[in-house]
């Protein structure tokens, strides 16, 4: 969806012609630090180029002037950002300039850039002035975030500051709204709005019902008329969108993880599709006094064109090293096939056997060849996902996360524990300091009945004896004793993995990954509170959790606060947007459930992504007040708030530069 409105654009704003033979215009990208983010997990530099994009430079660069090329520009329409355009304009850097704002820019700001092409003689060469609405990050073609750079103006610590000021936090919202906005102008659809009561999630949908009611009483600039590049993926029924408040449950971010694309995010470092591994050194010796050698930075994408990322992104981890295994043999047997033509195309002697056993062997070495760029492909593929898994693996045998992983899911569904809370708290070999405090932070959420204070003495002396800081189980603890007030415990299912024994030997004569003491589970399916809300939503499901949850439709001429859905009928198309954070696990648990139901379309989006390292760091730093007073601040009446919002045409005519 965003791809194609990202390809529009770079072709000057026309759709591209598909099998056009000719050679593309060639042209420069001048983009910002959001421009860069929205379009890196997208478009490779390959995909770029065929589009004849030759050259991709940062708005604040030092950037040289080519004078007979025309520049597309992808920017967020900021003052320093619009500045530094009018300057390209009066040093004329290039033959013509095609602006467009990721955000719609505001009147004032139009002018300041119409001034400066009248100023430098211009005007005739600024061609097109777009309102893209972009202002969001798509990871998967079913995941989005709202923003990177910034991320902290939205993060869950802005959200939940207990000394946050009413102005601070409508200028949250208001930048959660603007990328949700731009979002559905995207998609070319109005969805139905269902949220929780008294959270942040509240305050967004408020904003966002009104802000859509406004775009579509203008007429005249109303965004969702025509051609809106999304019409027809939702077309024969409104989707339905599901915003829903971090606070729900803080234990699914701070679990320890067994799928792939979830444990590569939670211990390296995953970043916009893109992993960054440190080579480990190798094992020759440095000579006495010199400096020790610096480790290889190695960058790896990790996108759709990745066919074995796409299938096993969402395995369990064991599973997805026994496939790489089988991929590599696979790959070793088809060399070793083009190997042996190879030697029998320099067969000697005429005998008639060897000239047939020759021209039948031709053919085949033929097809060998011709596949020869799959074959190297698939050996990239091979070697990325060794080295991300071996690494992926060094984690998981190190700091006993199949261990952790189980634990923690018995105490979610409340099974059994085979080993005491404190002894692997205290056990020095099992995890790191903060593996531990993990740990006992799901522990406390999950209790229905909060341990007693002589407990709670004993729990605190072994995390503080293992190296852990407190400082999340403070704000923890508040947390809690405010849930306990607004309403019961979050439920996480009963189910737990099925253990299949350990991996007691190397998986395959020569395999890759020594998995021995590894514990290989099987996941069962079991949804977490996101996606039980959701399917709640979707079904047309009467239940306690999400009976009382708010209903807009922003198609309606009037608004209201009702709980109750004007259709009975089940939805075949929703949106969970998750306000204060989102994870891989809450991702890949929603596209789970949607396999078993057909015909059906489920996207996840979040405020920002984090891992449980930076959820922790942000949770440390919330400054825990000791009076709970309208505590979440977002907790706070929704009247009397300034919810205005001028829309904006989706292009600006070329006149209006002759009009300034």
């Amino acid at each position: 969806m965003e791809t194609v409105a990202l390809k529009r654009m770079l072709n000057f704003n026309v759709p591209p012609v598909k099998n056009s033979t000719g050679e593309p215009v060639w042209k420069v990208l001048i983009y910002d630090r959001f421009g860069q983010d929205i379009i890196s997990p997208l478009l490779s530099v390959k995909e770029l180029r065929d589009m004849g994009i030759t050259l991709h430079l940062l708005l604040h660069s030092d950037r040289d002037a080519i004078p007979d090329v025309p520049a597309v520009y992808f920017v967020m329409p900021t003052e320093e950002n619009i500045d530094r355009m009018c300057q390209d304009l009066r040093n004329q850097l290039y033959e013509s300039y095609y602006l467009n704002f990721i955000s719609a820019i505001s009147r004032s700001k139009l002018e300041d850039i119409a001034n400066a092409a009248i100023g430098a003689n211009a005007v005739t060469q600024v061609a097109k002035v777009f309102d893209q609405y972009l202002n969001f990050i798509t990871l998967e073609d079913d995941m989005f975030v709202l923003c990177n750079q910034n991320k902290e103006l939205v993060s869950y610590r802005a959200i939940n500051r207990p000394d946050i000021t009413d102005t601070e936090m409508e200028t949250i919202m208001d930048t959660i709204v603007d990328s949700l906005f731009c979002f559905f102008v995207t998609l070319g659809a109005i969805p139905i709005i269902r949220c929780s009561r008294g959270t942040a999630a509240e305050m967004v949908a408020v904003k966002l019902d009104k802000k859509l009611r406004e775009n579509l009483r203008d007429a005249r600039n109303s965004l969702f008329t025509g051609d809106t590049l999304g019409a027809g993926q939702f077309s024969f029924q409104r989707p339905l969108l599901v915003l829903v408040d971090r606070n729900i449950d803080l234990a699914t971010p701070l679990h320890h993880s067994w799928t792939y694309q979830a444990l590569v995010h939670d211990v390296l470092d995953f970043h916009l599709n893109r992993v960054n591994l440190e080579e480990s050194a190798g094992t020759e010796s440095s000579p006495a006094g010199a400096r020790p050698k610096k480790k290889n930075k190695k960058s790896y994408d990790l996108t759709a064109s990745d066919k074995f990322w796409q299938k096993h992104k969402g395995s369990p981890f064991p599973e997805v090293a026994e496939s790489v295994q089988q991929e590599l043999e696979s790959y070793r047997a088809q060399e070793d096939e083009v190997k042996r033509l190879k030697g029998i195309m320099g067969i000697e002697g005429e005998d008639e056997g060897a000239i047939s056993m020759l021209s039948d062997n031709t053919a085949k070495l033929t097809s060998a060849v011709s596949s020869l760029p799959e074959l190297l492909e698939k050996k990239r593929l091979i070697d990325l996902h060794t080295n991300v898994a071996t690494a992926v693996l060094e984690h998981i045998k190190s700091r006993k996360l199949d261990v952790y992983f189980e634990y923690e899911e018995k105490i979610m569904s409340k099974s059994t524990l085979d080993k005491s809370l404190l002894d692997v708290i205290s056990d020095p070999d099992a995890g790191t300091p903060e593996d531990k405090m993990r740990l006992f932070l799901i522990y406390y959420i999950s209790s229905a009945q909060a341990p007693s204070e002589i407990d709670l003495e004993q729990y605190k002396k072994a995390l503080v004896d293992a190296g852990c800081n407190l400082a999340p189980l403070n704000y923890i603890k508040q947390w809690k004793a405010f849930a306990k007030m607004a309403s019961a415990p979050t439920s996480y299912g009963n189910t737990t993995p099925k253990p299949l024994g350990l991996f007691s030997r190397v998986m395959n004569t020569g395999s890759q990954f020594v998995m021995e003491g590894v514990k290989n589970m099987v996941l069962k399916q079991q949804n977490l509170p996101v996606t039980r809300i959701l399917d709640n939503l979707m079904e047309m499901k009467s239940n306690p959790e999400t009976d009382d949850y708010r209903y807009f439709d922003p198609k309606m001429l009037r608004g209201s606060d009702s709980s109750v859905p004007r259709s009975k009928n089940p939805f075949q198309e929703a949106i969970v947007f998750v306000v204060g954070g989102g994870n891989y696990i809450e991702y890949q648990n929603l596209i789970d459930y949607i396999k078993g139901k057909q015909g059906k379309h489920v996207l996840y989006g979040c405020s920002e992504l984090f891992n449980a390292t930076q959820f922790i760091k942000q949770v440390s730093f919330v400054i825990c007040s000791a009076v709970l007073l309208a505590w979440p601040p977002c907790v706070q009446s929704l009247s009397g708030q300034d919810l205005g919002f001028k829309s904006q045409a989706h292009q600006y005519p070329s006149q209006a530069f002759s009009k300034a």
